[in-house]
């Protein structure tokens, strides 16, 4: 099956929140060392003005990608998982992310751009709290592998 080039447009509204928990900072943190003290220690952080650790910015990309897989793994995408190669992220956020906070993600698939029997897809996850407010988007680009010759 080829990619569906029709996802343009579609919408995979948030299915179920993503509570941001503080060992979950700490560990992303030190994952991708980040060193500031706010994304470890609380009273660091809380010296800042923050309620709780403050999660490094590409810490977005966990509920992020818990969106985009309800696209790839959509039977309708044409999306073979194990052909899909992560090419692009990219983040806009208006407000840091804190432990306690509760997200949702609504997927939106930007482009798909069919590159002979593969595709670039881009995807916007608009990341929303608990009262609705928006914490910020990614972008992402994925690129599906076409199938080898005889495959």
């Amino acid at each position: 099956m080829s990619i569906n080039e029709s996802l343009v447009g579609r919408t995979y509204p948030a299915a179920e929140s993503f509570v941001v928990g503080r060992e979950s900072v700490r560990d992303f943190a030190r994952a991708v060392k980040a060193t500031h003290p706010a994304h470890t220690d609380l009273e660091a952080a809380r010296a800042l003005g923050h309620a709780d650790l403050v999660a490094p910015p590409t810490y977005a990309i966990i509920p992020a990608q818990r969106a985009e897989a309800r696209m790839v793994l959509d039977p309708d995408s044409g999306i073979d998982y194990s052909r899909v190669v992560h090419a692009e992220q990219s983040f806009e956020l208006e407000r840091p992310i804190v432990a306690g906070d509760e997200l949702f993600a609504e997927l939106v698939v930007d482009s798909v751009r069919v590159m002979g029997a593969g595709a670039m897809v881009t995807t916007k996850a608009h990341l929303t709290d608990a009262s609705g407010a928006k914490v910020g988007v990614t972008t992402s680009s994925i690129l599906v592998r076409a199938e080898e010759a005889g495959a």
